[in-house]
């Protein structure tokens, strides 16, 4: 393969909807606009917070390459995605966390992968950044998707997956017209329970559209994403694996159990039992945590099994459901 492509252009968006972030936000603009590739572009998009848009376009008026815009859609991570994404002008979309910073190199290694015509979406890796300086000695890293980072369990290197994560993720623009856009009542929407999978579920959503289409993880992509202190509790690790398998039951109801749950599946048969595994061994040598971890495995899973089971109970019923429309606009050239 060759290498990366030094003329094609990406648009960064970046969704964002509380001024409790601010430093965070001007980070991550800062962190996209060093980027040894050059960003077309960087789109803030502002959830239903007129204050931080206002607050924002003041910031970055004198900056041609940064534009803030208002999200179009209802209230929610999926429609301010599709806002950015019909509003941008680059031949790939690339997506950032507003608490994570990117390396110089992110946006490189993801022009790398497109060099492939047969590549339409491009992870990357997330690491986290604890609140408290270093991981809680309970946390399992087969969980560290709780936080929105990379998980144990994932192949290294550049690998071909069914999925991206979308907090570090690109597409090509032919991507969202071949599948529509992100699937709103299914993501985060800032105030609820703090849902996932939209990027999950467009991803299967387009390998059907394209079933000729490649969707890679480069490990080398690096973003750093900030987990907040209330996140390294276990009510929060509790929390947000029921809201998972919820999330998944919906994912699954939508495309079916056999593309929606395949990689959960050696997942959970394969890396979470050896996850256990490490846990007992490290608990019997006495190494701290071991058997925190192995017991927050066990819990995660039957948590997340729990949400799956009162979802999909909902979704049959009809209490829960999501929509797919198409992303209008969005001319590159």
């Amino acid at each position: 393969m060759s290498g990366p492509d030094a003329s094609l252009t990406v648009s960064v968006v970046i969704c964002v909807y509380t001024e409790d972030r601010w430093e965070d936000i001007l980070a991550a603009v800062a962190s996209v606009r060093a980027q040894s590739h050059p960003a077309r572009e960087t789109l803030l998009v502002v959830d239903h917070n007129e204050a931080l848009r206002e607050r924002l376009l003041k910031e970055y008026k004198e900056r041609e390459d940064v534009r803030v815009l208002a999200n179009a859609g209802p209230r929610g991570l999926s429609a301010g995605r599709n806002t950015g994404i019909a509003a941008s002008r680059g031949e790939v979309i690339a997506f950032l966390d507003d608490d994570a910073v990117a390396e110089r190199d992110w946006l490189r290694h993801f022009a790398d992968g497109y060099a492939d015509p047969a590549v339409i979406a491009v992870g990357g890796r997330t690491v986290p950044i604890w609140a408290s300086g270093r991981r809680p000695v309970w946390f399992p890293e087969e969980f560290d998707w709780v936080v929105g980072c990379t998980y144990r369990g994932l192949p290294p290197g550049r690998v071909r997956v069914r999925n991206v994560l979308g907090g570090n993720a690109s597409f090509r623009r032919e991507a969202f017209d071949a599948a529509g856009g992100f699937a709103t009542g299914i993501g985060r929407d800032g105030d609820k329970r703090p849902l996932g999978c939209e990027e999950t579920e467009l991803c299967i959503r387009l390998s059907r559209a394209r079933p000729d289409a490649v969707l890679l993880i480069d490990d080398r992509a690096v973003i750093h994403h900030r987990v907040p202190e209330v996140r390294e509790h276990f009510a929060y690790f509790r929390t947000r694996a029921y809201a998972e398998g919820l999330s998944k039951a919906l994912v699954a109801r939508s495309v079916g159990a056999d593309k929606g749950l395949e990689s959960e599946r050696r997942y959970a048969t394969r890396v979470l039992p050896a996850g256990v595994l490490r846990g007992l061994r490290d608990a019997v040598l006495a190494r701290p945590g071991g058997a925190g971890r192995a017991g927050a495995i066990v819990a995660g899973v039957l948590t997340a099994a729990g949400g799956y089971a009162v979802g999909s109970v909902r979704a049959r019923r009809g209490g829960a459901s999501f929509s797919v429309a198409p992303v209008e606009g969005g001319a590159h050239g």
